[in-house]
């Protein structure tokens, strides 16, 4: 179960953004009623969360808080179910932000979305192994999600 709630005040592609998410979470082996939440937040809002949460001054483009730590199951396993948390994400810092990675404001959006279910769902970037598997695996669920026809 996905729900999005647009608070920014800027017009995005909901529908586009709830089908990436489920397709991301299909990929990575996801119960497709697990529970996640998109949050679309204006400069402002995102700001006071980055300092609030991370202790870092400015607004970013996505904030991730994990509920119940699940995790992509091995191969032998089951999918898990539960609370998957939140994504915060702020669409006129992604947009502004997009030209730099050579994306789209959407395709940064995209980009971004996945970027915070893998942190959900326990990736880190912190140390350049983790960044490789991370980014990797971030690239991997992009490129499905453009061979799909989304």
């Amino acid at each position: 179960m996905i729900d999005l709630n647009n608070e920014s005040g800027i017009e995005v592609d909901e529908k586009r953004l709830v089908r990436l998410a489920a397709f991301a979470l299909e990929q990575l082996r996801i119960h497709p009623q697990a529970e996640l939440s998109i949050l679309l937040v204006d400069e402002t809002t995102m700001a006071d969360y980055h300092e609030r949460f991370m202790g870092l001054p400015g607004p970013t483009d996505v904030l991730s808080f994990p509920m119940d730590e699940l995790r992509p199951p091995s191969d032998d396993d089951e999918p898990p179910l539960g609370l998957l948390g939140d994504i915060v994400l702020c669409p006129t810092v992604t947009a502004a932000q997009a030209s730099q990675h050579q994306r789209t404001p959407e395709e940064e959006a995209d980009y971004l979305l996945v970027h915070g279910l893998l942190h959900l769902l326990g990736f880190d970037h912190a140390e350049p192994e983790e960044k490789r598997v991370m980014f990797g695996l971030n690239d991997q669920v992009i490129a499905a999600w453009a061979a799909a026809g989304a």
